[in-house]
């Protein structure tokens, strides 16, 4: 075994041409009142790994251009289409009456395990809250499922990006499994 050298991972790479057409994973992604311009590039950093369908930032999440959010997207706001809605809950109603069910990443009453969202859920959207006060309420009584990260230790919960990043790849797998 030996690492790939940055050329031989280049060579892997899907080019940007062929990106815009590709098929894309039945999840997107909303964030709801994001903080951090640097969170919001890595989801979108993450969400291109994925090839995650959309991204909607709402709120008061920030939105390219912002050199702040590219610092960690690496480019990736040029690849992962995206759109901005003002209230959350709009971008909630307009997803579900495009058939997609809502996923809340957040410790509620009825939250199961990322890894046990069934294989029926999709197409979905993962919702992402802000670092510190989570998911808006509104948007969580409005949710189809909510999913949560267990937590082992002192603290019960993840940076944001980081949580965002567990969950989806493993909805990805979930759902990839299903199609495969």
């Amino acid at each position: 075994m030996r690492k790939l050298t940055v050329e031989e991972i280049a060579a892997q790479r899907v080019p940007p041409s062929l990106v815009a057409n590709a098929e894309r994973t039945p999840i997107c992604a909303l964030l709801d009142n994001i903080r951090s311009l640097y969170n919001v590039g890595s989801m979108f950093r993450t969400s291109d790994g994925a090839l995650i369908r959309k991204m909607y930032l709402a709120g008061y999440t920030p939105c390219p251009p912002r050199k702040e959010i590219e610092k960690t997207a690496l480019g990736a706001t040029q690849s992962v289409p995206w759109e901005h809605f003002s209230r959350t809950i709009d971008a909630v109603n307009a997803l579900r009456s495009e058939g997609m069910r809502i996923c809340v990443l957040e410790h509620t009453t009825k939250s199961v395990p990322y890894f046990a969202v069934p294989p029926t859920a999709f197409p979905l959207c993962l919702v992402v809250g802000n670092e510190i006060t989570g998911v808006s309420p509104e948007v969580v009584a409005a949710a189809d499922l909510t999913i949560e990260i267990p937590m082992y230790g002192m603290k019960q919960s993840l940076n944001a990006a980081v949580a965002y990043g567990i969950a989806l790849f493993e909805l990805v797998r979930i759902c990839k499994n299903v199609s495969t």
